[in-house]
């Protein structure tokens, strides 16, 4: 991945090897053009692909480069905001349909990658929401609640149940979450290339869109070396948006995070953390993810950037907050690090964007593209495919508005987070 061990760090290193996809050269056509090889891409293609549509998906570097090879890889259910704030913001009818909808997206992903047998490490064992302090458990009680009152299969962990399944730490509680699990991210974003390619769709590497434009009926995708010709135009690429409809990106507030992996842990010592293998968070504004990997690596994330500047007070920050929520981690160091950006829209929640005739976008995933961005490619391919009408879409199309200060903020949270990182966690 551009020879940069912090963009993709630990899931370079272990994720399986893609074929060497071809850059797009002179003239070609296709009925659907995507723009961006990530989950919401690549599931679209995936999908388009099994029903017989031709499709082909073009990538600035390749599959995963962007937020779906960086991430914590926690394939959740719902998003980070509190299930009653769906209906509260869309109303009853997309409010409750969108969190059915995503509260069924962790079991999508699982099903794909058991259909095409995806080497990603996959670990459907539930997530656990960490209660921090008072206000912690209160938030986590009430998230239990709203969650209960729609069906979901959670529960509610008390601190003593919490401490046995982390390994560690001195939560309040926790929220278990038995829909959700973890995978290696960018094996899985790979995973979802070679299923899609083997249905027929084309996907070309190395060939960024540096411009679109409708001609004659017709979406013309220019890149440095080609044209693509297409019925239809989905540009995938979220927070990773450049050249053309840059205002996906400039709609959200980008916050940094980053992910450091421990050496694989000693077996007695990897035995007593996280033996069943959840993907954790928790409640605070800064916040901490821990999860395992296939080999026994902790992989400890937070708030942040790994800029020249403020790598090394986070990663002195990680190695205390670990070994203080892990006591007999004392002695493991970090030997993978690297980081990606989420887009955060204002209210926390995704877009559904009608960018002209037959060109339409899901975006703004929160820190929650695995699961989401899954099904929302479904939804794009059975769109397209006649099979889901524009009113039965799990989101309403809305404008586009520029995220008010944008620039300020993502200063704001690297910076704060730096700081918070720097006096946090000593004795």
């Amino acid at each position: 991945m551009r020879n940069d061990p912090r963009s993709h760090g630990l899931w370079e290193t272990t994720a399986p090897h893609g074929p060497q996809y071809p850059i797009l050269n002179g003239t070609h056509e296709t009925e659907v053009a995507i723009i961006g090889a990530g989950y919401t891409g690549l599931s679209t293609a995936l999908h388009l692909s099994e029903a017989g549509m031709s499709a082909t998906v073009i990538d600035a570097v390749e599959p995963g480069f962007g937020g779906a090879g960086r991430n914590v890889g926690l394939v959740n259910a719902g998003m980070w905001v509190m299930p009653k704030a769906l209906p509260d913001v869309l109303g009853p009818v997309y409010g409750q349909r969108l969190l059915e909808f995503l509260g069924d997206a962790p079991s999508e992903v699982f099903s794909i990658v058991r259909k095409y047998d995806i080497d990603c490490e996959a670990v459907p064992n539930g997530t656990l929401h960490l209660a921090v302090g008072k206000a912690g458990l209160q938030e986590i009680t009430e998230r239990e609640a709203q969650w209960k009152a729609c069906g979901a299969p959670v529960k509610l962990l008390d601190a003593t149940e919490t401490r046995r399944r982390l390994g560690g730490g001195n939560y309040r509680g926790a929220l278990l979450d038995c829909r959700a699990g973890t995978i290696q991210p960018l094996s899985y974003a790979r995973g979802l290339a070679q299923a899609a390619m083997s249905h027929g769709a084309t996907i070309y590497a190395n060939t960024p869109a540096t411009k679109v434009a409708r001609e004659n009926g017709v979406w013309v995708v220019t890149t440095p070396n080609g044209t693509l010709r297409a019925r239809w135009l989905i540009p995938a690429s979220d927070a990773y948006t450049q050249n053309v409809f840059p205002e996906i990106s400039r709609e959200q507030v980008t916050l940094p995070y980053f992910n450091m992996a421990t050496t694989p842990l000693p077996k007695g010592i990897r035995e007593t953390i996280l033996p069943n293998g959840e993907g954790c968070w928790d409640t605070r504004e800064v916040l901490s993810s821990y999860r395992m990997d296939r080999s026994g690596r902790l992989i400890f994330g937070s708030v942040g950037r790994l800029g020249a500047v403020d790598f090394g007070a986070h990663k002195a920050w990680a190695l205390r907050a670990m070994r203080r929520i892990f006591p007999q981690l004392e002695n493991i160091e970090f030997d993978h690090v690297w980081w990606g950006r989420i887009g955060m829209t204002s209210d926390h929640l995704p877009r559904l964007h009608k960018l002209g005739e037959n060109a339409l976008t899901f975006c703004g995933y929160n820190g929650r593209g695995i699961a989401p961005g899954t099904v929302f490619g479904k939804a794009l391919a059975k769109h397209i495919l006649g099979e889901l009408p524009e009113g039965d879409m799990p989101l309403p199309p809305s404008d586009i508005r520029p995220a008010a200060l944008r620039n300020a903020k993502y200063a704001f949270y690297a910076a704060g987070s730096a700081l918070q990182h720097t006096v946090s966690d000593r004795l």
